[in-house]
């Protein structure tokens, strides 16, 4: 009867090991997946923004006036919002809020550039449609 009694928790105590091992490495592999995707998705919106305010300032550096000062001084702020967002520190504690702002700064420049973008992002991909 001792024996049996050792027996069950020496093989509880193996399951147990066994188990954590295989959960901590699925965790693992889940968990980078998991972050893999969200970068992208926040990687590839970023990007879009990045290129939507580039092709702006293009249009309104060849053409300005007076009345799209405006317009150059929020193009410019978002442009600087971008440049300066940690894309490589997954850490930094103000990604999301940062990100809020960038959004919010991209909504103001399209309400100013009387555009109504669309973004979305999907398993084929993402972009801005008008």
């Amino acid at each position: 009867m001792r024996d049996l009694l050792l027996l069950r928790r020496r093989f509880h105590g193996e399951g147990y090991r066994e188990g954590y091992e295989e959960g901590s490495s699925l965790g693992m592999i889940e968990g980078r997946q998991h972050g893999t995707l969200h970068g992208a998705k926040i990687g590839s919106e970023i990007g879009c923004y990045q290129g939507f305010a580039f092709a702006w300032r293009g249009l309104l550096h060849s053409c300005a006036t007076e009345r799209d000062s405006k317009k150059m001084k929020v193009l410019e702020a978002l442009i600087g919002m971008i440049q300066k967002f940690p894309y490589d520190d997954p850490t930094y504690d103000k990604l999301h809020e940062d990100l809020d702002r960038i959004r919010g700064k991209f909504k103001q420049l399209c309400s100013l550039l009387n555009v109504q973008p669309d973004f979305k992002i999907s398993t084929e991909g993402s972009g801005l449609s008008f």
